[in-house]
C-alpha cells in the first residue's frame, strides 16, 4: 500500500518523504535504553564476574587458614600423635572441619614435616620442574614433642572466569594453587 503510494510521487517528492521518514527515525527514541544496556551489558558482567570469583577465591584462602590453624593445633598439642593418625586419617580428620565448598577429598593435598630448629623449616610449595604441584613430595611426619612442624594444606581451586587471559589461575587446567601454612614447636605432650 505504501509503495502504491510512492509510485505517483515525482522523484523529488520521494526523496523528501525519505528524508522525513529518515529523520523520524533518527529522532525516536524508542528503545535506545534497550540498545545501551546491549552495548554496557557485557563488559558489565563480565566485570561483575570477576570481581565475584576473586571474592570467593580469597574467603576459600581465608577458610583454608582456618583450616590449617585448626590442623596445626592437632599437631602441636599431641592429638595427632596420641591418636595414631597416618596422612589419611589426619587428612580425613581435618576434612570434617573444612567448609562444604571445598572438594576435600579430590583437590586438598596436606603436607606435615618437622624439623630440629625454626630456621630449617621450609615453606616452599613442591613444585615439579614444569611449576605444578608435586603432590607425591607430600609427607606426613608430626614430630617429637619440641620439633619445630610444619603444616601445609595446598588446594587447586577452580577459576571459572578469566577475562582475557588467566588473571588468577596459576596452575595447568585453570586452576589456582592455594597454599596455607602454619609453622610451630610442638608442645611437650608425652
Amino acid at each position: 500500500m505504501f509503495r502504491n503510494a510512492l509510485t505517483g510521487m515525482s522523484s523529488a517528492a520521494r526523496h523528501a518523504a525519505a528524508q522525513v521518514r529518515g529523520c523520524r527515525f533518527a529522532r525516536a527514541q524508542d528503545g535506545v535504553a534497550a540498545v545501551e544496556f546491549g552495548l554496557v551489558a557485557a563488559p558489565f558482567l563480565a566485570l561483575l564476574f570477576a570481581i565475584i570469583e576473586t571474592a570467593l577465591v580469597f574467603f576459600a584462602g581465608q577458610s583454608l587458614e582456618a583450616a590449617v590453624a585448626y590442623a596445626g593445633r592437632l599437631v602441636m598439642t599431641g592429638q595427632a600423635y596420641n591418636s595414631g593418625y597416618t596422612q589419611t586419617t589426619f587428612k580425613n580428620a581435618v576434612c570434617t572441619n573444612m567448609p562444604s565448598f571445598f572438594d576435600c577429598q579430590a583437590k586438598l593435598f596436606v603436607s606435615v614435616e618437622n624439623f630440629t630448629k625454626f630456621g630449617d623449616a621450609s615453606t616452599t610449595p613442591p613444585y615439579n620442574s614444569q611449576g605444578q604441584l608435586d603432590t607425591s613430595k607430600m609427607v606426613y611426619h608430626p614430630g617429637e614433642p619440641g620439633e619445630v612442624i610444619v603444616v601445609s594444606f595446598f588446594y587447586q581451586w577452580p577459576i571459572y572466569v578469566s577475562l582475557f587471559s588467566n588473571n588468577l589461575a596459576n596452575q595447568n587446567g585453570s586452576n589456582r594453587l592455594l597454599v596455607a601454612t602454619s609453622v610451630f614447636r610442638n608442645e611437650p605432650y608425652k
